[in-house]
């Protein structure tokens, strides 16, 4: 640190009135040369002015700037400029210096920089006169959160949460639609104001939809979110989901459960798999939802079992996702850059032949071919053969050339001898890939949506002998193919 950085002392103003004040710190205000105000939107300043106590106060710089962090940065500019001026000066915040105290935050830091000299002089926090009045014991797990940059991710129903720097109207509204991520909406909050204050302290507990419409929001408002074991808010919660897992694993868990492999449900997976995608297709957002839940059952079993032999955990699978998406993304997490797809596209391709490299795989040292999974359908295995064979240049021109080996093929399919027939077949249903490929199309889900005209028209004659009182035994293929017609002209 240079010897010429000026020294910077900071006291908290507590969380009441001058009564509370702690004598040590009453005598740095009364002694200060130059006094500074976070604000003096606080109960302690008027007593202090009344005494004589001469200071300047930051509440101009709210109002010049769109945010609180740079409100904070202001401040702290100011105060370094104020502290060259003068050499020594003191800074009083509302509450501790180190309790919910951006700008003592951001001194630290320029301090670390040896910029300037911060003794913090100490003061009462609010969270003692809080967890008096509210008879809340810590001891017992406690979250305090930032109102102002508040995410979902940071709440746990389990804790006692408290909420500081709940201003006015606009913060409460964040801090409630924050909540309402984990919350049930008329889950009760407390908001308090003042807490300690004698005339000035209001303690109200709403509905949390009522946050934001109470009228007492200040620098002396806090938010209190009791702890709940509720299961309306536990079944929303990750953590809750390990839990369920592991106690049907356990011995004293679900029978069925316990016996069951890797090996045992792994067509569990694909058919969980199916009924998303048939959600999909479906558009059936609710149905989605829950196939969704019973495809996550299926990982999370895996990870337990995986648990259990000592190999991984679903918080490293998880961990492991994260570090690959933003490793193969440095274009949004990096410093790379991807105008387009094609470009992200390549990024993702050449990361992940670095990857390759760092296990020892080199380049030509395996198949074009491999790292194709080999139980996917065979229309999409096909799709990803020719997809990579393509990669290296092995492949038709243009598609009048690939129409050609769709017509080969189907020629040799009717000319083939009957134990060839498999076998042409499959040719032709290759060379259809390629097509669908050419023509930028999926086969899988062309077939698929084929599948399902299908299946409507057909159920379409079912329903015509229905009305009619009659079954397949009664019609013939004419009157069937009639209806048919009519299902595509319905459509």
């Amino acid at each position: 640190m240079s010897d010429a950085a000026g020294t910077i002392t900071v006291v908290g103003l507590g969380a009441g009135d001058l009564e509370q004040l702690p004598y040590g710190v009453y005598r740095t205000l009364k002694q200060a040369k130059r006094l500074y105000l976070r604000t003096r939107e606080h109960p302690v300043v008027a007593s202090l002015a009344a005494e004589g106590v001469a200071y300047e106060s930051f509440d101009e710089i709210y109002e010049q700037h769109g945010t609180f962090e740079e409100v904070y940065e202001r401040i702290v500019e100011t105060l370094l400029a104020k502290t060259a001026e003068e050499g020594s000066i003191v800074y009083a915040v509302p509450g501790h210096p180190l309790v919910a105290e951006r700008t003592v935050q951001l001194l630290l830091e320029r301090e670390a920089k040896g910029e300037i000299r911060v003794v913090i002089g100490g003061g009462q926090s609010f969270l003692d006169p809080l967890f008096a009045r509210l008879q809340i014991d810590p001891i017992e797990g406690f979250a305090l959160l930032d109102g102002t940059d508040m995410r979902a991710d940071q709440v746990n129903p389990a804790l006692h949460t408290i909420i500081a720097q709940v201003y006015d109207t606009f913060v409460a509204s964040d801090v409630k639609l924050t909540l309402m991520e984990v919350l049930p909406d008329e889950y009760p909050v407390t908001v308090a104001t003042a807490v300690g204050v004698a005339g000035q302290e209001r303690i109200e507990t709403v509905p949390l939809y009522e946050l934001d419409r109470l009228d007492h929001f200040g620098n002396l408002t806090l938010v209190y979110v009791a702890p709940t074991q509720e299961e309306r808010v536990r079944y929303r919660q990750f953590s809750y989901l390990k839990e369920i897992v592991a106690i049907l694993r356990s011995p004293d868990g679900c029978p069925w459960d316990r016996e069951q492999t890797h090996q045992s449900i792994r067509k569990n997976l694909l058919e969980e798999t199916y009924e998303v995608l048939e959600t999909i297709d479906d558009d059936d957002p609710d149905a989605m939802c829950e196939e969704l839940g019973d495809l996550l059952m299926q990982i999370m079993l895996h990870a337990q079992m995986a648990a259990e032999d000592g190999y991984f955990t679903v918080d490293d699978v998880v961990a492991g996702l994260n570090e690959k998406l933003i490793r193969r993304h440095p274009h949004v997490f990096g410093d790379k850059s991807a105008g387009n797809a094609e470009e992200a596209l390549a990024n993702w391709k050449e990361i992940k032949a670095r990857e390759k490299a760092a296990k020892g795989i080199e380049p030509g040292s395996r198949s074009q071919l491999d790292g194709i999974p080999r139980d996917l359908p065979a229309l999409m295995y096909a799709y990803k053969l020719q997809k990579k064979a393509a990669e290296v240049g092995f492949d038709w021109d243009d598609i009048a050339d690939v129409c050609r080996k769709v017509e080969e093929e189907f020629q040799e399919l009717r000319e083939a001898a009957p134990e060839e027939r498999a076998g042409e077949l499959g040719d032709l249903l290759f060379a259809v890939v390629n097509l669908a490929r050419f023509l930028k199309l999926d086969p899988e889900e062309a077939l698929a949506k084929t599948n399902r005209k299908f299946k409507r028209r057909f159920a379409y004659i079912e329903e015509k002998l229905r009305q009619a009182g009659r079954t397949f035994a009664e019609t013939n293929l004419q009157e069937m193919d009639a209806w048919w017609e009519e299902a595509k002209h319905h459509e």
